[in-house]
């Protein structure tokens, strides 16, 4: 789990409470016709602009802002210099079998043991890269969308209240309600937008870059060992994505 996001999250929506509370407590804030305009907007809005199976697994990718599962890039440099050694010592037979991290990695490291050059490698790791790319986006995509349609549902419903306002101008009791719902329509679209899913697109941009530089890696490493390329030169290839601490202690161990 990212603590970071999690905790950001918590504080984000606890600052706002807690400020709330101190101005005399979260019931003002709180209103049926609010929530139906900008919560129900918006849900039934993003489906619009989305494909339905889109949609629906957004929220499944939602969840990895609070549960990536992060490559770890120095163990990746020092499991690919392992295989590499391997390689070099038995022939790329000796690799079949071998634990890895992931099903991408696995995928390449077979493509080797059955005999593919490193053309064909690249091209179809580079094309599985690129489907993953395009799976990401779509689902920033739908993020995105959270993030235009909750203002302008906000907006829509600032207009309803002042419609209702100015239409029962006679009656003084009216006015308060009305206005509560053109005020807080606004509220709600900015909290949806700004406090839940801007951060969270962000991480998942984040995510996917990260992904594609541990993915960049994983091939770098099997076109190296497809060039029966020495352990040592493919770390010294590969460490080249670590941050300096890293790139420090893996050379060190070497």
């Amino acid at each position: 789990m990212d603590l970071a996001s999690l905790i950001g999250l918590i504080g984000a929506v606890g600052m706002i409470l807690a400020a709330m509370i101190a101005g005399g407590g979260v019931a003002p804030f709180i209103d049926t016709q609010s929530i139906l305009i900008v919560f129900g907007g918006t849900f039934f809005g993003v489906m619009y602009a989305n494909p339905l199976p889109v949609f629906l697994g957004s929220f499944g990718a939602m969840a990895k802002a609070f549960m990536p599962k992060a490559a770890k890039l120095d163990e990746c440099v020092e499991r690919m210099v392992e295989l590499a050694a391997m390689s070099r010592k038995d022939g790329m037979m000796a690799l079949e079998g071998q634990e890895v991290p992931d099903k991408f990695w696995a995928k390449g490291m077979q493509m080797l043991v059955d005999g593919a050059d490193e053309k064909k490698l690249t091209k179809q790791m580079q094309t599985e890269i690129g489907a993953m790319k395009t799976r990401h986006e779509a689902m920033q995509g739908v993020v995105g969308a959270w993030i235009d349609i909750a203002p302008a549902m906000g907006m829509i419903g600032t207009l309803v209240g002042l419609v209702l306002m100015l239409g029962n101008m006679a009656d003084p009791k009216a006015i308060g309600p009305a206005m509560a719902v053109a005020l807080l329509t606004t509220l709600y679209g900015a909290f949806i937008a700004n406090v839940l899913f801007m951060p969270m697109r962000t991480v998942l941009e984040n995510y996917t870059a990260a992904e594609i530089t541990y993915r960049g890696m994983v091939i770098t490493g099997l076109q190296n060992i497809a060039r029966s390329e020495s352990p040592r030169n493919i770390q010294d290839e590969l460490v080249a994505n670590l941050p300096p601490a890293a790139q420090a202690k893996l050379e060190a161990a070497a």
